[in-house]
């Protein structure tokens, strides 16, 4: 990131997306295509301080602004006065709630450019004043946020940048990945959603089988909620090709290993996102919520789901069934798409 850029010709822009992972990382393709045929514009991005290393690697944003949501009011001044000190021509509003579009308001940026009406919550809309058209919930994610540099008159890419391809990655992958050879594949435990979890016995069984049907490592990758899963995941296993990190990375270190990965298997979650924008093949195992409308970038083709009626709910927490949309997923349809990555990535 360059922050001390002294002068820019073209417009001043605000990039508003301040969470999840996922959207943040699918966001990040915006900046190189505006940067791309806007080269002398200045972008800077609205963000919370749990994704800020992720925006600071890369090099076309060039100023960060930090919304401390845990300091609560304060927060709020902080920014607002963060705000005054700039000029913002253009203010992109990619988050689409009641905060976002109150922040750009703060922006004071000539022209604030949101969601259509019918595409916002909390009354989003009302705080800007242009939006871009309405998009049916099934178009891909991504694709919505790059209406936005359609509307300024942006082409749309025919390859997604997302600003990893400068990063050395080596710099911060943990040593323990450092001198594997041979296939690595990359477990992803969890997301912050309940009702998008895996069972134990899915994961046991679907590393049992592949261990049992060659020769790579298994690397397991979550956050500390999912410690405890992969200690007993680990210990039952025995296996010292089945390396452990859940809840011991930082963000940069999990786009490290799923980087190095062969291919990569999870739930809908953030690290999904992450390996699509690092060009990782990464399994997705749905259940409440729709592929069409959010599988990783690059690997729409991988996705395991077991066809019940009740999904695509949207619900963080299963309502009564016993997260049963993710229960009737098998380790043979995850083994599946599993080997149909591996025979790509070979070829």
């Amino acid at each position: 990131m360059s922050s001390d850029k002294e002068h820019f010709s073209g417009p001043s822009i605000l990039i508003i997306l301040m969470g999840s992972l996922g959207d943040v990382v699918r966001g990040l393709s915006l900046v190189s295509q505006i940067k791309k045929n806007l080269p002398n514009s200045r972008i800077t991005w609205l963000v919370e301080p749990k994704w800020v290393e992720l925006i600071t690697i890369h090099p076309d944003i060039d100023k960060i602004l930090v919304f401390n949501r845990n300091k609560g009011v304060l927060a709020v001044w902080q920014l607002k006065k963060a705000l005054d000190q700039e000029h913002f021509d253009i203010t992109l509003d990619l988050q689409r709630h009641f905060k976002s579009g109150f922040f750009s308001l703060l922006s004071r940026a000539e022209r604030r450019i949101g969601f259509n009406r019918r595409n916002t919550k909390e009354f989003n809309w009302l705080f800007n004043n242009e939006t871009i058209d309405f998009f049916s919930e099934r178009l891909p994610k991504v694709q919505h946020y790059l209406k936005f540099t359609e509307y300024l008159g942006i082409p749309a890419p025919d390859v997604l940048d997302f600003g990893f391809s400068s990063f050395d990655f080596k710099s911060v992958l943990p040593d323990i990945l450092s001198d594997i050879n041979g296939p690595i594949i990359s477990v992803v435990m969890g997301s912050s959603w309940e009702s998008k979890n895996w069972f134990f016995e899915g994961y046991r069984g679907l590393i049992q089988d592949l261990f049992g049907s060659g020769k790579q490592h298994v690397v397991l990758l979550g956050d500390c909620s999912q410690e405890s899963a992969s200690f007993q995941l680990a210990e039952y296993i025995g296996s010292p090709s089945l390396i452990n990190l859940v809840g011991k990375t930082s963000l940069l270190e999990v786009a490290a290993v799923l980087k190095v990965a062969d291919v990569a298997v999870g739930p809908d979650s953030g690290p999904a996102h992450i390996a699509g924008a690092v060009g990782t093949p990464y399994v997705t195992l749905f259940g409440p919520t729709s592929p069409q409308r959010v599988a990783p970038y690059g690997s729409e083709h991988l996705v395991v789901q077991s066809g019940v009626a009740c999904a695509p709910c949207y619900k963080k927490r299963c309502p009564g069934l016993n997260r049963r949309c993710m229960r009737k997923i098998t380790v043979v349809q995850v083994k599946e798409r599993i080997s149909e990555a591996l025979v790509l990535v070979e070829g």
